[in-house]
């Protein structure tokens, strides 16, 4: 059975570009949002197994939706995403309620699974 995914971003682009990708891949996109509270409703309603979650979003950040995905069951593994470096969230990882973090530009299925540690 595939990994199911939920794509969280609130560049549409990017989106469809990260499905395409994800799917290619073999992971199952079972959803999208474009901001934190959309991203709680569909993970309530999709459960999946892993939330791709940016870190800029409008509202609150990753890093808030990343908790409130915390206290879901079952909680979804997150991976945070961003076109910013891993460096310039260095402090804020380390105490995040997320699995990894991969660079925008860095995404790929290879990429995920090694961040999930598959």
């Amino acid at each position: 059975m595939a990994t199911t995914v939920l794509v969280v971003d609130d560049n549409e682009p990017f989106r469809v570009v990260a499905r395409a990708v994800l799917e290619d891949s073999g992971y199952d996109v079972v959803g999208e949002a474009g901001d934190g509270d959309e991203a709680v409703s569909v993970a309530r309603a999709t459960t999946p197994d892993v939330v791709l979650l940016d870190v800029l979003l409008p509202g609150r950040d990753g890093f808030a939706v990343a908790e409130d995905l915390a206290e879901l069951r079952p909680a979804p593994v997150v991976i945070l995403v961003s076109t910013r470096d891993r460096s310039a969230y260095r402090r804020r990882l380390v105490d995040a309620a997320v699995k990894g973090f991969i660079p925008k530009s860095e995404l790929s299925g290879q990429r995920l699974a090694e961040e999930l540690g598959r």
